[in-house]
């Protein structure tokens, strides 16, 4: 089963320098032309089914690859980004400056007040895994629209198993980056092909630059 991990386009939060965990931001404008890049990306790759989280970002991106594409879309809170509890919707600013502990530290899996823990999280993807396998055969593709944190956990879990959060989490997954995931149900293992692609962006790059007079 190939699994594409998309990433939602940008974020207002993210224009912003928040940390926006489980709370709702809408696309910002280059976010919304991302969107239309990863979604003609799609065009391109055989797909039986679309998942994306509920969260506003990553739904309207989700949105935006059904408009290309004829598959349904499912929203599940199982692709939510990671609960951060007390200190989503600050900036890393403010964050180390309220909780000088934290810095320096990866904000995943820390121990902050009402965030999901390191066990939440691989609660969750072990519920994520077992859908998909009840869901899809072997030889199917799947669009899962995730955020970056969550994706990057995801496959850190992958390699390291429940004991991700001891780890470091080496993953750069950019707005609308495409992250491929082979699973073989047969053999039960993961083949991480490539993470955090993004040549289709080339060209709103370039337009985003044009716009803000740099080229």
């Amino acid at each position: 089963m190939k699994l594409y991990f998309i990433r939602h386009g940008e974020s207002e939060g993210n224009k912003q320098g928040k940390i926006q965990g489980t709370m709702n931001f809408p696309l910002s404008k280059l976010g919304e032309r991302q969107a239309e890049a990863v979604a003609e990306f799609t065009r391109s790759i055989p797909v039986d089914q679309i998942y994306t989280s509920d969260l506003t970002r990553a739904l309207h991106t989700a949105q935006a690859i059904t408009q290309k594409l004829t598959q349904p879309l499912k929203e599940t809170t199982l692709l939510r980004e990671v609960h951060l509890g007390s200190i989503q919707g600050k900036t890393r600013e403010d964050i180390y400056t309220e909780y000088p502990h934290l810095k320096g530290k990866p904000l995943v899996g820390a121990d902050i007040e009402g965030a999901e823990t390191t066990d939440d999280l691989s609660e969750r993807c072990e519920q994520l895994f077992s859908l998909l396998k009840e869901k899809h055969k072997n030889d199917e593709s799947v669009v899962l629209v995730s955020h970056g944190g969550f994706i990057s956990m995801v496959l850190t879990y992958l390699i390291v198993g429940k004991q991700w959060g001891g780890a470091n989490r080496p993953f750069v997954i950019g707005n609308t980056s495409v992250s491929l995931v082979e699973w073989d149900l047969e053999s039960n293992r993961f083949y991480i092909d490539y993470t955090n692609r993004t040549a289709h962006l080339e060209a709103v790059k370039a337009d985003h630059q044009a716009r803000k007079g740099i080229l």
